[in-house]
């Protein structure tokens, strides 16, 4: 299940998103997997563990990037057993914390 909860901005090439991750995420590499997938498709960001057990993540890169990236964290890693990922889109900054700096 995806909760949406955005202004959608269509017209913009780069997108942000802030995704909240849940389910049983920590302890079968959530994060270096996302990590991962995130630096293929040339998105930035962070991600991180929380304490309630999920995970939570802040992308931002090409439209479609982020979207796949956004899919594949419905599945998660194969260990995964996410069941509710919180989506919010909101507009890119120009400043922006890369993968490879910070997980």
């Amino acid at each position: 299940m995806v909760d949406r909860d955005y202004t959608d901005p269509r017209s913009a090439e780069l997108i942000r998103a802030y995704l909240r991750i849940e389910g049983i995420v920590q302890g079968v590499f959530f994060r270096a997997n996302m990590r991962r997938e995130a630096l293929k498709l040339g998105v930035k960001g962070w991600v991180k563990n929380l304490p309630n057990g999920s995970v939570e993540a802040v992308v931002e890169g090409e439209r479609e990037a982020v979207e796949q990236l956004i899919k594949w964290a419905l599945r998660g890693p194969p260990a995964a057993r996410v069941t509710k990922v919180t989506v919010i889109f909101s507009e890119p900054r120009k400043e922006f914390d890369d993968f490879s700096i910070r997980y």
